[in-house]
């Protein structure tokens, strides 16, 4: 790939493709310690092996109640890259790999559950996650400018 070319990337949800996703969000987990980073767009990071692009803020908290109620980030239904590949298997959905290396980098939130209290929570009373999705999305939102108004999205 030359310099000139750019790489397109597909939102894990809906497969939305785009050449610059600026405002989009990446999502990647730790399985052994149930911990799920959301990260500001890093084109560095976006094509790396357990790292889910998202195109809007909606999509982060569709991963997010899908992590939570699966204890995955693979999103089995979506129509991204990986899907389209036949190779793809589903035994490839737990295949043992390596944490991202994410030196550097600011996570916009991270979440971090005790996986067996999630499943209770989830059976006695799903609503009790409407709080941690309000925060959630209280973070994704771009930052607020100094005249008090709300950043302009291109």
């Amino acid at each position: 790939m030359t310099m000139c070319e750019k790489t397109s990337h597909a939102c894990t949800i809906c497969g939305e493709e785009s050449l610059v996703p600026a405002r989009w969000f990446l999502v990647t987990e730790n399985r052994w310690e149930d911990k799920l980073q959301i990260l500001p767009w890093d084109d560095r990071l976006a094509d790396r092996a357990g790292v889910h692009r998202a195109c809007s803020s909606t999509h982060v908290q569709e991963l997010v109640v899908h992590w939570m109620a699966t204890g995955s980030l693979d999103y089995p239904f979506a129509r991204a890259e990986s899907w389209s590949s036949p190779a793809r298997r589903w035994s490839d959905l737990w295949a043992p790999r390596p944490d991202v290396d994410m030196r550097g980098m600011r996570p916009i939130g991270e979440l971090c559950v005790h996986r067996e209290s999630m499943r209770r929570v989830l059976t006695e009373n799903p609503g009790s996650l409407k709080a941690i999705l309000e925060a959630l999305n209280g973070a994704l939102q771009p930052p607020a400018d100094p005249e008090g108004g709300r950043e302009a999205v291109a």
